[in-house]
Parts: C-alpha cells; structure tokens; sequence
C-alpha cells in the first residue's frame, strides 16, 4: 500500500502556512508566493543534539528568582564587539545576514582567526575547504584553533561538534543545512524552521554562542521564515555600496544590548580592516569652500558621527522640479523643502533638488536636518558654508530648531575633530553638562536666525 505524502503550502516572504495554495498571502499581502513543501517527518526521530545535563524547571515568584550577570566573551574585534553591546553572551544565537559578496563570510572567518584564545568550529555549505584556506590565507592570521569542515547534514554536523566541543560555532549558511527530520529540500521553509530550531536547542543547552549566516531576498529581507529572526537573539546587517570601500554591521535586534549601534569596516584584500574613526574617513578634505556643502553631527547607537551632506539647487529643465535624494529619507527631504517655501519664503518649488550623504551612509537621525536645510540654502544661493562649522538640530514644521538628544557626545566630537563652532538648539542649552574650550556653541531658535548666521 502506497503511503500518501503529507504536504503543506508554506509562504516564502512571511513563512505563513496553508492548507492549500492561495494566490495572495493573508499575512504578507505577496502574491503568488506560496510554494508546496512536503512536511511528514521521518521515522527517525532520534535527537541530532543529546545534551549532558537535563535542567529542570518549576515556576517561581519574581522576588524569588536569583539575578546572574551574565559574564560576555571579549572579542578582538572591537567593532564587532560594539554592535553585540560589549561582547558575546553564552548560549546566543546571532543571524548575520547581507547581500551576496558583500562579505559576511569574510567576517565570520576572520572572526574565528584572530579569537586564538577561543575554539571555533566553522561550518561551510557553500565553499570547500580549499576555497576556505585561500581566504585564510589573504587574510594572513594563523590559529591552531579554527576548524573547519564542509558539511550540511545536520546529524554529522553534531557528530563533528560532540567531538571538537568548540567554544563557538559558525553556520554558512542556515540555507544549505537540511535535517533528517523533514523530507523537503534544503532552504525550504520547514527545513529552515526545523535546523534553526536544533542549533537554537544545541546554544541554550550547552551555552554555546552560535552564529549563522543567512541570504536575504531581492527586497533586502532575510530570506526564511520570519520566525527565523524572532528565534535568535540577535540579528546583524551587514551592508554596503559597492563603489565604496566601507561596510557597515547594524543590529536591528539585540536581547542582550542596544539596536542602534553601528560598527564600520574598511574592505581590502587582506580583509577586514576596522574603522575606529569613521568620521575622520566621511569628511571630505577640500582645498576650496564649495556651496551646497555643510556638516551633520549625528549619534548612531552610543558613537557619535560626523558626516558631510551635500546639496545641489538648480533651475528644472524639464517642467516638473525633481527631488532626489541618497542616504536620506526623501520624504523628510520633500517636508523640510515645503517649510523652507512656506516659512522663509524661498522659491524651491520651482527648482531641481538633490541631495547625497557622503560616504554611501544612510542616515535616519532628525538632527541631521538642519545641516540638510543650509546645504540646501547654502547651493540656492551659491554661498559656501564656512568649513570650520557644524551643526546639530531638528528642525519642526513651523521652522522652529528643536533639541536633540545627547548633545555632549556631539559637541565632543566636533570639538576632538577641529571644528570651531557648532550650531544647535535653544532648548538643548539645559542638556549640556560638560565645558568645553576651543568651540563656539552657536544657539539658535529659528531657521531665520540661522540663515542670518551663514549668510548675513
């Protein structure tokens, strides 16, 4: 008697499951996402992670449950050490997704050769072991620590981690794993699901960090499930422009830490080199003042940036005014355009407006926008904005200078850079703590007396 496979319909975008297809996702609101996966497990059941202790658990009052500390892993890396919110804690999961080629598994390899001091077992499905040591090689770091070994299944996976007992593990990537528990192919929902699942088991059980690389999709999402990152505890980006040399890693989740912070890197041949002064690097060194260019002291996470936006106002020639804009929201950009037109009475509507931050950064703080109105205002009238001043503040629909939030970090950094005069708001007066010396602080409380300020 034949046995009758058990299928389901499983949403690729969302991960939402169905009975049988659907043309537009309920979830999603994709259409024509849903794909058919075969979900009867196997017969085999037998556990792929056997785990040397058994932990019982009992429910138990608030006022009665011990507080740890949880002692974290000090990396080399320092950059990376920022964005897990001070090192690694025993037993995470972190998901490290980016686009192809973009170098995750640059990063995760070179992670596990300068870590001398920690085991690591790297677990490749997309590259040999050939392909690995010639990486190992340009990068140029022995360690007798670092394992490495090509495999998908992940029965022999856990053979190889039973016996190495490594004090980190590195999946490349969640992908290529597949499981004897799921008859579906790999990168299958459900085999993503059921992998993911047992790695997560394997850290918890024996508080191993593990890490696992994975694709995103043509959207720029992590491909899988979406469980797939409400499972882990933390999610890095890692992104970039390739007419650029620089890659940024973003938490956009963390258990463990802030979601704001930011660590940034320097591709060469040899690697992955760290930016301990970002801002130094996005700051363009220019013999002559140019007009449409200003400086933003902006906050990403606990660090503190400056970086250099530039503007260009000219006539449209072609009836309708563009607005055009990269590394910055153009929708905020549209908005500050109507406040400069319907509170200072400047005549943008009738010209062309593009803007840029330097650097191939995106930038989402609010207390860049004052710099992008004096670039804006600076390449209108074709005046330069003195090279020596930078700013920090928002500015509100009725063209007031609002404050923004930590203000010394700001200022100190400014000042540690060179920078004379800072401009910022009124309100934020009550906020700084500190007395510096060699800078300027330039308070204002509207846009007026800004363009006053510039420009006489």
């Amino acid at each position: 008697m034949k046995v009758k496979v058990k299928t389901t319909f499983f949403c690729q975008n969302c991960g939402a499951q169905a009975s049988q297809w659907i043309g537009k996702c309920p979830s999603c609101a994709q259409w024509n996402t849903f794909v058919e996966e075969v979900v009867e497990k196997s017969k085999d059941k037998t556990r792929t992670f056997i785990s040397k202790e058994k932990r019982k658990t009992k429910p138990q009052k608030v006022q009665d449950i011990q507080q740890r500390k949880e002692t974290r892993i000090p990396l080399v890396d320092q950059e990376l050490n920022r964005v897990l919110g001070g090192g690694l804690v025993p037993g995470s999961l972190v998901l490290l997704g980016g686009e192809p080629g973009i170098g995750k598994s640059t990063l995760m390899l070179q992670f596990a050769l300068h870590n001398a001091h920690l085991k690591c077992l790297y677990v490749s499905g997309e590259e040999s072991e050939t392909q690995i040591k010639m990486r190992a090689e340009r990068i140029g770091v022995n360690n007798e620590n670092c394992y490495i070994v090509n495999e998908t299944f992940t029965p022999t996976i856990f053979h190889h981690i039973n016996e190495i007992e490594p004090d980190i593990l590195m999946i490349d990537s969640i992908q290529t794993l597949h499981t004897n528990t799921i008859d579906s192919s790999p990168g299958a929902i459900s085999q993503i699901k059921e992998c993911s699942s047992e790695l997560l088991k394997y850290a918890k059980e024996s508080s191993t960090p593990v890490f696992i690389i994975g694709h995103i999709t043509k959207d720029g999402q992590l491909a899988g499930p979406k469980l797939l990152e409400h499972m882990v505890d933390t999610v890095l980006q890692f992104e970039g422009d390739r007419n650029y040399f620089y890659r940024l890693l973003r938490t956009t989740k963390n258990r463990f830490g802030s979601t704001n912070e930011l660590g940034i890197y320097e591709m060469h041949g040899g690697g992955l080199k760290e930016v301990s002064n970002p801002s130094e690097i996005l700051i363009s060194n220019r013999d002559e003042p140019a007009s449409g260019v200003t400086i933003a002291a902006t906050v990403e996470g606990m660090r503190p940036l400056l970086v250099e936006i530039q503007a260009l106002v000219s006539s449209a020639a072609y009836g309708t005014p563009q607005r055009s804009s990269t590394g910055y929201d153009v929708k905020r950009l549209n908005m500050l355009l109507a406040v400069l037109e319907k509170r200072c009475g400047f005549r943008l509507s009738i010209k062309d407006v593009f803007l840029n931050i330097a650097g191939g950064l995106k930038i989402d703080d609010p207390s860049i926008d004052l710099a992008v109105v004096c670039a804006v205002l600076s390449s209108s009238e074709d005046v330069p904005v003195n090279a020596d001043i930078c700013m920090a503040a928002e500015v509100g629909l009725s063209g007031e200078i609002r404050a923004v939030t930590k203000i010394d970090q700001r200022i100190g950094e400014a000042q540690k850079l060179g920078f004379k005069q800072i401009i910022i708001s009124k309100y934020s007066e009550k906020n700084i703590t500190n007395k510096y010396q060699g800078i300027e602080i330039i308070k204002v409380k509207k846009i007026e007396e800004v363009f006053n300020f510039l420009f006489g």
